[in-house]
């Protein structure tokens, strides 16, 4: 791979990432200002992922046929009006119209994997989806905080410097960044049909009998995790009185957080623990965590209680992902990967509706509580289906296909 495309390619996913997260702390109080209800807030929340669901297949089908380069171009230009849009509402259908501009086209991210895939050997490959996915993280956790800092100034502040550095973004891509598939090679992608979502491969995933309860376990995990990580900001502000600031700056924390759990932790400890062990401790851990976040009284528990609930949701979601890849033969792991991305992306549209619901009709503690108890009543499904084999009374393997 060129070395000078890498920075550009690293920086449209940075954008991309920065968007989103400046985002978060951002629209409880955007919303409220024009009297958004919680719910309202909720649905909101959940419009992005929705768009982004339908949106992401579509560019991808797009670039296969068109080009990668134009497609960028498209969904960069998509991210910089989505936050013109934000900046300039008024009210709230508009504030909906920009989170489904920007979700429609914020499917960036795997547009930049293929263009990555397009342009790299399998030896450069996997080092450099490495610091693509450090940009992903990077962006998660400097966006909140950019976005805190910035609605101190005022609530649009945040929206008009996202839309600035798309533009500059925008302007790298069209200077500086090469198409990377040929006449040929669009010609021989479009001719390949692909559904954007395919019933069959699912319900073979669902029949499969290490597949299955592996999705199954995500499924109402995700869902609980999900509620946990789209309703903190409107939580905060109900329960804590966090500033707009202080939910970023809040966020932040989580996200150096979750790096330093997977950037650290995470290898040294699949290699001395088996997955299941590791699978079953972090939802334990993440149940009992969640339930304690929705009691919270203070900030100074909640900095506390974040960091094994960090633990726990970043070795859970690891593990799961793993323990999938190895469930099946190798070239069955990119479909059904493909599978648990769809699962969790419904999870994010689902989670702000029922977390926003609880909040408004019960209270700021009944995210939590449930978030936490609907992750621990899996624990006896996940130890009789993924743990407890025959001639085997303990949770001492790993999911490899057996």
């Amino acid at each position: 791979m060129d070395n000078r495309r890498l920075p550009i390619v690293f920086a449209i996913v940075l954008v991309n990432m920065l968007s989103f997260g400046i985002v978060i702390p951002l629209l409880p109080y955007l919303a409220g200002e024009i009297g958004a209800s919680k719910l309202q807030i909720g649905l909101l929340t959940a419009a992005y992922p929705l768009a982004q669901l339908f949106g992401a297949p579509l560019l991808g089908r797009l670039s296969d046929r068109v080009g990668r380069k134009p497609v960028l171009l498209l969904s960069i230009f998509g991210t910089a009006a989505g936050f013109v849009v934000l900046a300039l509402a008024r009210a709230l259908p508009i504030l909906f119209v920009s989170r489904i501009i920007d979700g429609l086209t914020g499917g960036n991210i795997s547009v930049a994997q293929a263009y990555i895939s397009d342009v790299t050997d399998r030896q450069q490959r996997g080092r450099v989806l490495g610091l693509i996915g450090a940009a992903f993280g990077l962006g998660f956790v400097v966006g909140p905080v950019t976005g805190g800092l910035l609605s101190g100034i005022s609530y649009t502040a945040p929206a008009w410097v996202g839309a600035a550095l798309a533009v500059l973004n925008m302007a790298l891509v069209a200077l500086f960044l090469p198409e990377s598939l040929s006449a040929e090679a669009r010609e021989r992608l479009s001719a390949i049909r692909r559904k954007v979502f395919d019933l069959a491969t699912l319900r073979m995933a669902l029949g499969h009998a290490r597949v299955g309860p592996i999705l199954g376990v995500r499924a109402v995990t995700g869902m609980s995790f999900a509620i946990f990580e789209t309703m903190f900001a409107l939580w905060a502000m109900a329960a804590l009185s966090f500033s707009a600031s202080e939910t970023g700056f809040f966020l932040g924390y989580i996200g150096v957080l979750s790096v330093i759990v997977q950037g650290t932790m995470i290898g040294r400890l699949t290699k001395r623990y088996s997955d299941d062990r590791l699978l079953l401790t972090a939802i334990s851990i993440s149940g009992v965590c969640l339930v304690l976040w929705g009691l919270t009284p203070s900030v100074v528990l909640l900095a506390v209680l974040v960091a094994p609930l960090s633990f726990g949701l970043a070795v859970g979601q690891t593990v799961m992902t793993s323990a999938l890849s190895k469930a099946v033969p190798a070239d069955e792991v990119g479909g059904i990967l493909g599978v648990q991305t769809s699962i969790m992306s419904l999870a994010r549209v689902i989670a702000p509706v029922i977390g926003a619901t609880l909040l408004d009709r019960i209270g700021v503690q009944a995210p939590g509580v449930f978030a936490g108890a609907v992750t621990l009543m899996v624990l006896p499904y996940a130890w009789r289906t993924l743990c407890v084999k025959p001639g085997r009374s303990s949770c001492e393997g790993s999911f490899d296909a057996e």
